[in-house]
């Protein structure tokens, strides 16, 4: 199973979210999407359940040389969540990689300041909040966001991807109520092969999206 893009995987996880919401009896979510690729995804889900949609900004920390494989992530001005296993297997350090939290988290400012233009986030306290991604690694950057939402004190978290390495959806029931991850492939490596088209999005894309939902300048 392959998916068009990521409006088509946002379709297909939409489905699957709504079906949830009528099972649970959830009314008024909140879209939350992690820009960039979650965006697009999440403004079909937000769509579909004629829900509000925002951006919950959230930057993968990599290996250094190799930026695709995530180690950690940070959200706004938090301390940045590690992988600690794989820290030791990698014998990296939250030291080393210190330069490369600072980066990440400049880039993170930097997002924030142009996708939301002095507007403040939705509150998500007391809400029923779906968090979406284009797609599920090792899930660093999933936790560090579901981490962040929940000391918010959401009323219900959930996690809504079209596909996903299954051990990483697994650990990631410890910090969501739910997680639907639509495509659980036997054999997963990254998230771009479960595409066909897997362009990276761009910032202006974004910002059109958001402006469609009223939640942009």
């Amino acid at each position: 199973m392959r998916y068009f893009d990521r409006r088509h995987a946002g379709e297909a996880v939409a489905t699957r979210c709504l079906a949830l919401m009528r099972t649970g009896g959830f009314t008024a979510p909140l879209v939350l999407a992690l820009p960039r690729g979650g965006v697009p995804v999440g403004a079909e889900v937000a769509r579909a359940l004629g829900a509000p949609l925002d951006v919950l900004v959230a930057r993968k920390i990599g290996v250094p040389g190799r930026p695709e494989v995530g180690v950690g992530a940070l959200v706004d001005d938090e301390p940045p969540v590690f992988d600690t296993a794989a820290l030791a297997v990698l014998g990296l350090s939250e030291e080393r990689l210190a330069p490369d939290v600072e980066r990440e988290r400049a880039e993170l400012h930097r997002r924030e300041a142009a996708y939301r233009a002095g507007r403040p986030p939705l509150n998500v306290t007391g809400a029923v909040v779906l968090l979406v991604d284009d797609g599920l690694a090792t899930g660093a950057t999933a936790r560090a966001a579901l981490r962040h939402l929940r000391r918010l004190r959401p009323a219900r978290l959930i996690l809504a991807v079209p596909v996903g390495d299954a051990a990483a959806a697994a650990a990631l029931c410890e910090e969501a109520d739910d997680v639907v991850c639509v495509h659980q492939p036997q054999h997963f490596h990254a998230v771009g092969e479960w595409y066909l088209d897997f362009d990276q999005v761009q910032d202006t894309e974004v910002i059109g999206i958001l402006r469609g939902f009223g939640t942009a300048a």
